[in-house]
């Protein structure tokens, strides 16, 4: 199934590295990776973040993106008449709990909270635009007030998950969208931090588009008791870039 020119054009603008969540601020250890030796070069940084997307994003991020979006839903894959604005509060609130609890270091729960705060502030302000002449709002999403009211804050992959279920786009291509997000702003942070010029981010960009359907598939198949966050090199790595003497990211 392939989403309406509609819901593609909302997938091509939540995708986007200017969407104002603060995406750009992070490389999620990537900055750590450098300073350590582990990144060095094109090459390294292109094995660093295709692993990064194979083993921690296929894992983690996108299984929990795809149960959001279904629980936003109302429990199903793509939206249906009467089911678009059910929300399944019990689950939304489980899967924002399993995000935060997950993050190892302080920086990465940080700034999975800081982007979901951001993201919901730009849902709102977003849907305070269709107010009519007397300033109340026209078909209002009730689920935009139940993501902000989520304790202590909404987090990165369930604000986004909300975002790409009210684009009315069928699951897959929604995480694909929300992969190339994540792609396209750790290779903006690799062009940074190693440093490497245009064409050789353009080739990492490619590498990461050739794994993300793969990735995208996995993420497909995980539940509960099969997703997992499990990146030891990583969360060392971050918690050594919480002390980094000089650095140009926020993780």
């Amino acid at each position: 199934m392939s989403p309406t020119p509609d819901a593609l054009l909302k997938l091509i603008w939540l995708a986007s590295p200017v969407l104002p969540v603060g995406g750009f601020s992070y490389s999620e250890g990537l900055e750590a990776a450098v300073d350590g030796g582990q990144v060095r070069d094109e090459a390294g940084a292109r094995r660093w973040l295709v692993d990064q997307l194979r083993l921690a994003l296929a894992r983690s991020d996108l299984p929990v993106v795809a149960e959001a979006i279904r629980a936003w839903r109302g429990g199903v894959d793509d939206v249906e008449p009467g089911n678009d604005r059910r929300a399944d509060l019990a689950r939304i609130e489980a899967l924002n709990t399993w995000v935060r609890t997950t993050r190892e270091t302080l920086e990465l729960r940080q700034q999975t909270e800081q982007m979901g705060r951001s993201l919901h502030e730009w849902l709102r302000i977003q849907q305070a635009g269709k107010a009519d002449e007397h300033g109340a709002v026209v078909d209002a999403d009730a689920r935009i007030a139940q993501l902000g009211a989520l304790k202590p804050a909404p987090t990165w992959p369930v604000a986004h998950a909300l975002a790409l279920a009210r684009s009315g786009a069928p699951l897959q291509q929604a995480l694909l969208a929300h992969g190339f997000g994540w792609a396209e702003n750790m290779v903006q942070a690799a062009l940074k931090a190693v440093p490497l010029g245009q064409s050789a981010g353009q080739r990492i960009l490619a590498a990461l588009v050739e794994a993300l359907p793969a990735a995208v598939e996995q993420a497909m198949t995980l539940d509960d008791t099969t997703r997992q966050a499990h990146t030891p090199m990583l969360a060392i790595l971050s918690a050594r870039h919480e002390a980094q003497y000089s650095r140009l990211f926020r993780s």
